[in-house]
């Protein structure tokens, strides 16, 4: 008796995301096991990532650092500089980077909180003065030098928001509980008009804790712990606030992983991703898991971390990445809609070269790297490829218990003009690999195969835009495990669908 041969067609394969948290034989196969250096599409399929559009061509005031953080200054008058921070100065420029450290300042840190508020661009990090610029005064100065300042050097504080119409700042080298805002409008005035302080203390609701971080939202002020966070209503007029919500048990572990994405705000905690979103029946700030998918492995990621994080949020890419320069690892969340178990889609970019992330008011998003400041554009790493990976769940075809003998892999690849494709596929959940290699190469009109062969006879289609290709395979077991890998060399590719054919065998 024959024995039947089974067809699958994995459409949009990890459509989902990676799931590390569940078995790989339970899941559905919309999801990956790896989706490296990948996003979700417009199409919703899994696709390479964006390269870096290196802009810089004079790094030499790195030294052997890297750039930290970048930042975009604008003001009402067209103004425009671009900010970075490395190797313990204030840089500026993009292709040149140029120091701009105020003379006789020292810094020994990198790790500055920088905005944008009222046509100034301010400087803050722990233990030191604050720092202005703005078109007027032409330079990077120390904010005691600036016009209307009042500033004690109890004030030299590490974060700092613009809200409400006034600066607000909080954690000193000596008390990280003490939130300070400016008078109406004057950054720089945190003694005269309506400007003060409160202490937030007492008002933590798990007992002791420390502001990690700040955020507007809503006409609310939220201040965020490490381990709980305490939301303020009435910050427009801050000699009234009062307690509006508190939330025990979840804090923000960096102040630098917070994000305003519009209708929420999102941040690292220790349990992951969270976001704060407002209930309007209830007026209250529910919590909601967003990392559940990638949960134990995004916790140890934050656990290990030696340096701080860096994130973004890019509306025209729909998505939060939240990056681990020490680890060399960014995560990239998909923002255009959560799953059923109320998690967002998530893909990982391994051995990455971005460190730091700032996005123009244009949508461009900049990044820092060792080398300088650069843009989310392209596809090279400036000009290195780097490895496209998709790993399916265990497939078992609906029946765990029976022989398979994979026949025949034939992926639809969406985009790419030149690339060497390597399948892989393994049993019984092995990870070690059986691969086949074929190489799409790009003549005058046509987009060739080469290689590999269907019956011996090749497949293509005019232009870069989709290639078909069926590889066949050896091998059995009760469980398939496939991937496809390729090296990203300047143009873009999508993962639109794999046909996995097999027999199906004995029942063991």
């Amino acid at each position: 008796m024959a024995q039947e041969l089974l067809s699958i067609n994995l459409v949009a394969p990890a459509f989902k995301g990676i799931n590390t948290e569940d078995t790989p034989l339970a899941q559905d196969p919309s999801f990956a096991e790896k989706a490296d250096n990948a996003v979700i599409d417009e199409r919703g399929r899994i696709a390479s990532r964006k390269g870096i559009a290196l802009a810089t061509t004079d790094s030499s005031q790195l030294g052997s650092d890297r750039i930290h953080k970048v930042h975009y200054f604008y003001d009402s008058t067209a103004a425009e500089v671009t900010f970075s921070a490395g190797n313990n100065k204030i840089l500026s420029g993009t292709t040149t980077l140029v120091d701009v450290t105020p003379a006789g300042y020292t810094i020994t840190d990198n790790n500055w909180k920088i905005i944008n508020f009222n046509d100034n661009c301010y400087f803050f990090q722990r233990g030191y003065e604050p720092l202005v610029y703005n078109n007027t005064l032409g330079a990077v100065t120390v904010m005691s030098a600036v016009p209307g300042a009042s500033l004690t050097t109890a004030q030299y504080c590490h974060e700092a928001i613009g809200a409400y119409g006034r600066l607000w700042i909080v954690g000193t080298e000596t008390n990280k509980n003490i939130i300070y805002w400016s008078d109406l409008l004057t950054g720089q005035d945190f003694a005269g008009g309506s400007s003060g302080s409160i202490n937030v203390e007492e008002a933590w609701p798990d007992g002791f804790d420390e502001v990690r971080g700040l955020a507007a939202h809503n006409n609310l002020l939220i201040v965020f712990g490490e381990h709980s966070s305490i939301i303020y209503q009435n910050a427009q007029s801050p000699a009234n606030m009062s307690i509006a919500d508190t939330v025990p048990g979840v804090g923000c572990i960096c102040r630098n992983s917070i994000q305003h994405i519009g209708t929420d705000v999102l941040f690292l905690s220790h349990s992951g991703l969270r976001s704060f979103q407002r209930t309007i029946q209830e007026k209250s700030m529910p919590i909601t898991d967003l990392s559940r998918n990638v949960k134990q492995e995004l916790i140890q990621a934050i656990e290990s971390r030696t340096e701080p994080t860096a994130s973004a949020y890019s509306p025209e890419n729909y998505f939060y990445l939240a990056t681990f320069p020490d680890q060399l690892t960014t995560y990239c969340f998909d923002l255009r809609g959560t799953l059923e178990n109320g998690s967002y889609r998530v893909t990982k970019w391994p051995s990455s070269l971005f460190k730091a992330w700032h996005r123009k008011t244009d949508g461009e998003l900049l990044t820092g790297t060792q080398q300088g400041i650069g843009s989310y554009f392209g596809y090279l790493d400036q000009t290195v490829s780097y490895r496209f990976s998709y790993f399916s769940p265990g497939l078992t075809f609906g029946d765990p218990s029976k022989i398979k003998i994979l026949k025949k892999l034939r992926p639809t690849l969406i985009g790419i003009k030149t690339a060497n494709i390597f399948l892989k596929w393994a049993y019984d959940l092995n990870e070690t690999y059986t691969t086949q290699e074929y190489t799409i190469a790009e003549s005058p009109g046509l987009l060739g195969e080469y290689n590999v062969s269907e019956y011996n006879i090749g497949e293509y289609t005019r232009g870069p835009l989709t290639v078909r290709r069926a590889v066949n395979t050896t091998g059995n077991g009760t469980i398939i495990t496939i991937g496809l890998e390729s090296d990203i060399n300047g143009s873009a590719l999508s993962l639109q669908e794999i046909n996995v054919q097999a027999l199906m065998g004995k029942t063991i």
